[in-house]
């Protein structure tokens, strides 16, 4: 375990000592505070409008009604959004673990150290989900605006009622770092595989794209494809969890694909140790 921790502690200094993590930090930032303002102008105007209605809510289609408080209106979509917004940044945050170490040649220096394939494989993985889960915690930093400055208010009374469901909100949370741990382990074995980090990184992104699309294709499958795909989905397995529903589905689903590509990641590593 103190082999593991070692190197999950150099992996977060090196991410946090050269302009990589900053880099993606700030991408996240602006990306995010972009979609948040838009979220929240879009509620605004939105309880503007309802305020002018005589029946209030009861005359908004029922699509509409997740605009009815801050947490369904505005976090929720947020995090939504940052489904896609991971899909492009963890896959660069992944690519340099293990193609780094090649191509600056320090590969081989890792290998011959008095440590196990497996201590290495899994104190990277941590390092850089310790990473990962500080990029997705940064969006924490909205909803506690929210809940400190932010009032949830009826479109036809003045009375208040609570800010945030915060139990949602971590929730929501929580579904992004599964996402974002399942991207990384699928990072990791892609950069295990080359000494570019730049390919990793493209090749990461486009198979966590292929995989995202899936729920486009699955419609139009013929049985019983189309409940595999629809299985296999990220929105089918993130979609209740980003609603604030607690299943124990996606937390399985995403556990047994990031054990894969880790015992994948494990095999690749180990081959080279030969070599």
């Amino acid at each position: 375990m103190r082999n593991i921790l070692a190197i999950a502690k150099k992996e977060i200094t090196v991410y946090l000592t050269t302009p990589w993590a900053w880099v993606i930090f700030t991408f996240v930032s602006f990306a995010s505070s972009f979609f948040f303002i838009g979220m929240l102008v879009q509620f605004k105007q939105a309880h503007e409008r309802i305020r002018t209605l005589d029946g209030g809510w009861e005359q908004v289609d029922s699509d509409f009604q997740f605009l009815r408080n801050l947490t369904d209106g505005v976090v929720m979509p947020l995090f939504q959004t940052m489904v896609l917004v991971l899909l492009f940044v963890v896959p660069f945050l992944s690519a340099r673990l293990f193609a780094e170490e090649r191509r600056q040649k320090t590969f081989e220096l890792l290998m011959t150290a008095p440590i196990t394939t497996t201590e290495i494989v899994i104190g990277k993985y941590l390092g850089g989900l310790a990473i990962v889960t500080a990029t997705i915690s940064v969006t924490l930093v909205y909803p506690v605006v929210l809940s400190i400055f932010g009032s949830s208010f009826s479109a036809t009374t003045s009375e208040k009622a609570p800010t945030l469901e915060w139990p949602t909100v971590l929730l929501g949370l929580g579904a992004l770092v599964l996402w974002g741990a399942a991207l990384l382990a699928i990072g990791t074995f892609i950069s295990s595989l080359t000494e570019s980090v730049i390919v990793a990184g493209l090749v990461t992104l486009v198979l966590s794209l292929v995989w995202l699309i899936i729920k486009v294709v699955a419609p139009g499958a013929d049985e019983p494809w189309r409940g595999v795909l629809d299985h296999l989905s990220v929105d089918s397995q993130l979609r209740n969890s980003l609603r604030g529903v607690l299943e124990l589905k996606p937390l399985v689903f995403f556990s047994s694909v990031i054990a894969t590509f880790l015992v994948l990641t494990h095999r690749s590593v180990e081959s080279k140790r030969w070599v």
